[in-house]
């Protein structure tokens, strides 16, 4: 059995438009694929647990990650850990500099009436997480618009240098047109039906 997990970006959710875009093709395209997309957690901490868990209950499945903003960050840790393959979309690399940014200034959820406040140990933690080496490059692939707004694409076509990219000029931050790429997604992470 192959499952698909979707990993969604900071103050994200399950209900964002890419993980119900996602779910979706995998119904009318890939029924064979399981979809998951758990709720995270904004705390690095408790977001390594939630997703060792995660893991665990998976099993001996395939499974394949699709990563989005942070997600990507998390995607990647789970990639090392658990030698699956991901997808990134407009990935945050170094989370820490942006807990730097946003510090001490409550973050509400865009999904929920959630409000979060993240700390310089948040910061840490996340240097705790980050991988410093990527073991197997042909275990990524990066999708990354220029446009995007909030993070700067040449971070992440730097720090996935050798894996497979596709970068597209303008865009913004949401990777317009996403569900375009979805056949390729798929493919790179589980094959053709």
């Amino acid at each position: 059995m192959s499952t698909l997990v979707y990993i969604h970006g900071f103050l994200s959710s399950p209900q964002s438009l890419k993980a119900q875009v996602t779910r979706q093709w995998l119904l009318d395209h890939r029924p064979e694929i399981d979809y998951h997309c758990p709720f995270l957690s904004p705390y690095p901490l408790e977001t390594e647990r939630q997703l060792r868990e995660m893991m665990t209950q998976l099993g001996d499945q395939t499974v394949g990650f699709v990563g989005s903003s942070l997600g990507g960050f998390w995607s990647t840790w789970l990639v090392e850990h658990y030698d699956a393959k991901a997808v990134l979309i407009n990935p945050s690399v170094r989370p820490f500099e942006l807990v730097d940014r946003v510090r001490g200034m409550p973050q509400k959820s865009y999904y929920t009436d959630d409000t979060y406040l993240m700390l310089p140990e948040h910061g840490e933690q996340f240097r705790q997480a980050y991988c410093e080496q990527l073991k197997d490059l042909s275990r990524y692939y990066l999708l990354a618009q220029t446009g995007d707004e909030t993070l700067d694409y040449r971070q992440a076509e730097a720090r996935y240098w050798g894996c497979r990219q596709h970068i597209e000029e303008g865009g913004d931050h949401g990777f317009q047109n996403y569900e375009a790429h979805l056949p390729d997604i798929v493919d790179f992470l589980f094959g053709s039906p």
